[in-house]
C-alpha cells in the first residue's frame, strides 16, 4: 500500500500545483521557464564556493590530518568513526561514502555502522549550505553562521555518540 501511495505522491502534486496554476490564470509554462533560468544563474553563481570545498575536502584527505586523527581519537570512539566526524561538516558526499564503506565492512547491525548512521542523520553538511544558500543570495558576512552551524555539528555529533551508547551499547551488554 505505501509502495503505491509513495509511486503517486510525485505526479499528483505536479497535477496540483498545474491544477491551481490554471484555476488561478497563472502561466505555469512561462513561470516554469523563468524559474529555470533562475536556477541556472545560482549554479553558475556558486560554482566558486564549490569549487572552495572541493578543494579543501581534497586538501584534508590528503594531508594525512584524518589518518593522525583517527589515532588520538580511536581511544574515546571507534577509528572508523573519525573520519565522519571531520568530514560531515564540509561534504555529504564523502560521508556518505564513508558511511557505505563502514557499513559493507562491518554489517548494518553493527555498533560502528549504527553510530556512524545516527552522525549522518544528526549533523549538517554546514559548510556546504554556506556556500551554497548564502553564496547564492551574495551574503559575503556569515562568521556566525559558521559558529553556529559547527555548534550544532559539534552537538550533533555528541548527542549521537551518547544515543548510539544508551541505545546500542546498553542493549548489548557491552
Amino acid at each position: 500500500m505505501i509502495n503505491k501511495i509513495s509511486l503517486l505522491i510525485l505526479p499528483i502534486l505536479i497535477l496540483l500545483i498545474l491544477t491551481a496554476g490554471l484555476i488561478k490564470k497563472v502561466p505555469v509554462y512561462e513561470e516554469f521557464i523563468e524559474g529555470a533560468k533562475d536556477g541556472f544563474k545560482v549554479s553558475v553563481s556558486i560554482i566558486p564556493y564549490l569549487v572552495a570545498i572541493i578543494v579543501a575536502v581534497s586538501m584534508f584527505r590528503a594531508s594525512g590530518i584524518l589518518d593522525y586523527l583517527s589515532k588520538i581519537g580511536s581511544s574515546l570512539i571507534p577509528p572508523d568513526i573519525i573520519p565522519i566526524i571531520f568530514t560531515r561538516s564540509l561534504s555529504g558526499a564523502a560521508t556518505l561514502g564513508i558511511f557505505a564503506d563502514i557499513a559493507d565492512k562491518l554489517g548494518p547491525d553493527s555498533y560502528v555502522t549504527k553510530l556512524a548512521a545516527i552522525m549522518v542523520g544528526s549533523s549538517e553538511t554546514t559548510f556546504y549550505v554556506l556556500a551554497v544558500y548564502f553564496g547564492s543570495i551574495g551574503i559575503k558576512k556569515f562568521r556566525y553562521a559558521i559558529l553556529t552551524g559547527l555548534i550544532a555539528d559539534f552537538t550533533g555529533i555528541v548527542l549521537a555518540i551518547w544515543v548510539a551508547r544508551m541505545f546500542f551499547l546498553a542493549s548489548s551488554g557491552l
